[in-house]
């Protein structure tokens, strides 16, 4: 009888599964996006720097904003939601996945240009690689985002830093695609930065390429001070096993990681969530994780903290998708 259920359990999941496909919308978008770039209920584990995450509905790999903008046309017309992934750090995506579409900004996305000492770059580009072909320009400002695991459309979204700089310093205008299908461009003032914030957040507009400004410098100096920072983020981080970057905010006057060690929580782990040994401020997938490991594990240092601190913490990784 056992195997009879499952039977009937296994076929009942791939029908709720096929129903939540729309046939005609599916048909539609098969005409702007190739097969190749167009997944069906695709593990979102493989696209997040987690390693976790249930499968999304239609998962898309768009190559131009043209693309982009299409997609959301269509997804607005089918009332499809839609979820917008960069490099997936900074994110934990839920167990159960994401209902809808996600757009995954990687490769296809990544071009990179300059002229002077400017640097026109698609969302998907990796910060590493914009930092490293900056370097190769002799022109300075992004070396403290050479270790930061994530897109250049990500950070902007999150006005990610480090050391000292952050994207607000050098990011001068957006080109980006508003739930409508508008295609806008923003200039500086209309980005709206503040720590670990951009008007993104708010206008659910999606960021398609990014407009940087750097000062001339001496390539030499420049790839010294990467250097340096990828040899401190080597020895302070656990850059050896999955996680999302940093789990939570830095609360005013004092410093995350430090507060979690003083309350004694390296090593704390809960199912394959894992509070990082070598750093505090990191919340690892020590081995098969689940999300559901992780937002315990969130809690219980919050909790605890809380108690012996007073002070509260507040995530830095975003959560998306169902439970």
């Amino acid at each position: 009888m056992q195997a009879v259920f499952k039977i009937y359990g296994d076929i009942f999941t791939k029908g709720m599964k096929f129903l939540r496909k729309n046939s005609e919308f599916l048909t539609k978008i098969e005409q702007v996006i190739p097969p190749e770039r167009l997944l069906l209920d695709e593990p979102l584990a493989n696209h997040t720097t987690f390693c976790i995450g249930g499968p999304a509905d239609y998962f898309v790999l768009p190559e131009t904003t043209a693309e982009v903008t299409a997609v959301f046309k269509l997804a607005k017309l089918y009332d499809i939601p839609v979820t917008v992934l960069g490099n997936g750090s900074n994110v934990l995506v839920l167990d159960n996945g994401i209902r809808g579409l996600v757009l995954k900004f990687g490769e296809q996305m990544s071009r990179l240009s300059h002229a002077g000492n400017r640097v026109a770059a698609g969302a998907g580009a990796l910060l590493r690689d914009v930092s490293r072909y900056a370097a190769e320009q002799g022109l300075s400002g992004m070396e403290f985002a050479i270790g930061i695991p994530g897109s250049i459309g990500g950070a902007v979204f999150m006005n990610a830093g480090a050391y000292e700089g952050e994207m607000s310093h050098i990011v001068t205008a957006v080109t980006a695609v508003c739930p409508d299908g508008a295609v806008k461009r923003f200039t500086k003032p209309e980005l709206k930065f503040s720590y670990r914030h951009s008007v993104f957040q708010e206008n659910h507009c999606t960021i398609c390429e990014v407009e940087l400004m750097f000062q001339n410098g001496e390539q030499n100096l420049i790839r010294s001070r990467m250097g340096d920072y990828t040899t401190k983020r080597e020895i302070k981080q656990p850059l050896e096993v999955p996680s999302a970057g940093s789990t939570f905010k830095r609360p005013p006057g004092h410093f995350a990681g430090t507060l979690i060690e003083q309350t004694g929580l390296k090593g704390l782990t809960i199912g394959g969530a894992q509070v990082s040994p070598k750093h505090a401020g990191f919340i690892i997938n020590a081995g098969g994780a689940t999300a559901k490991d992780v937002l315990n594990l969130i809690k219980e240092v919050q909790r605890r903290v809380y108690r012996q601190h007073g002070v509260m913490l507040y995530p830095e990784v975003r959560t998306l998708g169902e439970q």
